[in-house]
């Protein structure tokens, strides 16, 4: 058994997953690793290209695109590692991240995933440390009450775009975008995989949610990061993203909490 598998998901983005490889391989010392690289039916060249250029990977070829959420369980059938790693494509690894990350979730047994600070390439942090969706968060940004919070604690009650990432911190839910999880746990989940109802956008949500529900934490961890392209490895996402985001709620949560989140979430973007 190896420390770490570290999974990614290729489609049509050659370039940019062979970038991502050279950073794992170059800034990933002092722990044992595997790379799973899943290719899910990419046409833009011929897939046996990454063999040559990084021999040290498994390929594994899917003969369809299965989406984001079937090509990681893909490469999870062949992992061999105590804890998994779900990389982004449009990732790079810098100053050995995977291990300070791996340190975090080996030290912390309540912790189920967790994820690092994830930033765009000038540096700015991007909102990874996240709330489900709730009637509770909804009213105080609705009623305007996190006003009366000084902006520390606004942050941390609210996460999300009010979090300034400086602090490791206890959360709902983390992107997948470098997403680190303990692999006992994949034998008390619903299906006994990660769920892949999903074929991109809010699995990472609902991953953390029956990750939680297992009796595990999220975390985010501030002392390291990973820098994010943030859309290279996708296209149009918005129509997508609003219909997964209606298929988490209704998966989650009872009717009446359903329709007074969908209540919220439009008085929330109403333009007054």
């Amino acid at each position: 058994m190896v420390d770490v598998t570290i999974i990614i998901v290729n489609y049509n983005t050659f370039e940019l997953t062979c970038n991502c490889l050279k950073s794992v391989i170059k800034e990933s010392s002092g722990f044992t690793y595997e790379i799973i690289l899943v290719d899910n039916a990419s046409t833009e060249c011929d897939v046996d290209e990454f063999k040559k250029r990084f021999p040290q990977v498994n390929l594994i070829k899917s003969n369809e695109n299965l989406g984001f959420s079937k090509g990681n369980n893909l490469g999870i059938k062949y992992s061999h590692g105590k804890n998994i790693l779900l990389l982004n494509s449009d990732t790079i690894l810098i100053a050995n991240s995977i291990k300070y990350l791996n340190d975090y979730l080996n030290n912390n047994l309540t912790v189920g995933a967790v994820s690092p600070r994830i930033i765009y390439p000038n540096g700015i942090s991007q909102s990874v440390a996240q709330r489900f969706p709730s009637i509770k968060y909804s009213l105080i940004e609705l009623l305007r009450l996190h006003k009366f919070f000084t902006k520390e604690r606004r942050g941390e009650i609210l996460l999300g775009a009010f979090f300034n990432n400086n602090k490791t911190i206890e959360v709902d839910w983390i992107w997948g975008t470098c997403f680190l999880f303990k692999a006992e746990i994949l034998k008390k989940m619903p299906m006994g995989k990660l769920d892949d109802m999903y074929f991109m956008y809010c699995e990472d949500m609902q991953w953390c949610m029956d990750i939680r529900n297992i009796g595990y934490k999220i975390f985010f961890y501030s002392d390291t990061q990973v820098v994010h392209l943030m859309g290279g490895s996708s296209g149009n996402k918005n129509k997508l993203m609003l219909q997964n985001n209606k298929l988490f709620l209704k998966r989650n949560y009872n009717y009446i909490h359903y329709h007074f989140l969908k209540l919220f979430n439009y008085l929330l973007n109403f333009k007054w």
